[in-house]
């Protein structure tokens, strides 16, 4: 999940296979915006705070339809295509000429985060691809070979691939968690390939240098599955199917404290934690952020890029969700500076981690508004 060292900085303020579209298929709700830079989606998302740079707030030029949460249970079809070490799985929605968005999942999570985001950026012409990451879902690596790393450059250049293989030159990037340090990865060191990016939880390019400095414990206390994951014991847990499935689901209610899912909700997801790699995946991602396995040759190149915490230029809107535990307080301050491109804050009243789909119709509207900035 999310860098704790970015969290740190400002814990001392607080805690807080053909395409297929979906046209048609979201909520004939329309959205409303309150006064004062509020965007209320008719109760079903939360509000959010827009800020200029200036911190005067910005209209949306497209306002989208609210879709109530859960309206959506399912892409109607999954695809396959060969990038980089990948067979990338994805889902796709929208017109194939339109313009194209990625739309980047997190752990522990998959590509139903976005189930209801993708038919309202379907219906406004967008190209919306869903990846499945390493490790998860009906992704494959093409060789028993590949060592099954998970460097934060590793994930990045997956998504680079994929969007070679797509014959993508240029997309929006959105995500959270892993998503969004994908996202923002690729935003900084090949920013000729992002058009704009929405990042929830800010700048999350991971800092292991910084990440071998104490935290204050209540940071530390958030922490807990990192601290777990490099024990044996739970290496033991990831690697047993149903005591994986039940710690994920745990750190579902943990991180979206008012988000009331349910059963047939978290099994969708779950099955993307089948993978065969998935374990292995998600150790060596947590594991490697803190030092204890050092980086594959093949990424040490990018890794010493990324260890410079890179500045990113593209247009870029920031959320943070204000339930996440993770989401530093002072409002996008603590991580400001990283953008200097065209940039718009926003913070989701009543949301947690899972922003996407606890929150869609806001995610998808700063999708559209990141592309206008």
């Amino acid at each position: 999940m999310i860098n704790r060292r970015t969290f740190t900085r400002a814990v001392g303020l607080g805690t807080g296979a053909a395409a297929v579209s979906l046209t048609g298929l979201q909520s004939t709700a329309s959205a409303a915006r309150g006064a004062g830079g509020e965007y209320g989606v008719n109760g079903a998302d939360a509000a959010a705070t827009a800020h200029a740079p200036g911190g005067t707030p910005t209209p949306a030029t497209i306002t989208l339809p609210a879709v109530t949460p859960g309206t959506h249970t399912a892409f109607p079809a999954l695809k396959r295509v060969r990038a980089g070490v990948l067979d990338i799985g994805y889902a796709e929605a929208g017109p194939a000429h339109g313009p194209a968005v990625l739309l980047l999942h997190g752990w522990p999570y998959d590509i139903h985060s976005y189930v209801d985001v993708a038919p309202l950026l379907a219906d406004q012409g967008y190209r919306v691809i869903v990846p499945y990451l390493r490790g998860h879902g009906s992704t494959r690596f093409l060789s028993r070979r590949t060592p099954r790393t998970a460097e934060q450059s590793a994930v990045a250049l997956d998504i680079v691939g994929l969007m070679d293989a797509l014959k993508i030159e240029k997309a929006v990037l959105a995500g959270f968690d892993w998503g969004s340090r994908t996202a923002d990865i690729i935003a900084a060191l090949w920013p000729e390939r992002v058009k704009a990016l929405v990042s929830t939880g800010g700048y999350l390019i991971t800092n292991r240098k910084a990440q071998q400095e104490p935290a204050a414990a209540a940071v530390e206390h958030n922490w807990w599955y990192q601290w777990y994951f490099a024990t044996e014991r739970g290496k033991k847990a990831m690697e047993n199917v149903d005591e994986r499935i039940a710690l994920c689901r745990y750190v579902w209610t943990l991180v979206s404290p008012t988000w009331d899912f349910g059963d047939a909700t978290f099994q969708r997801t779950a099955q993307a934690f089948m993978n065969p790699d998935y374990a292995a995946i998600v150790l060596y991602n947590y594991r490697w952020r803190i030092g204890l396995i050092e980086t594959d040759r093949r990424y040490s190149r990018y890794e010493a890029q990324l260890a410079a915490q890179p500045p990113i230029g593209v247009p870029a809107i920031t959320l943070d969700p204000a339930l996440d535990p993770f989401t530093p307080a002072g409002d996008g301050s603590a991580y400001r500076d990283h953008f200097t491109g065209r940039y718009e804050h926003r913070t989701l009243a009543r949301t947690g981690h899972n922003l996407p789909q606890e929150a869609p119709t806001a995610f998808a509207q700063a999708v559209v508004d990141a592309d206008r900035l």
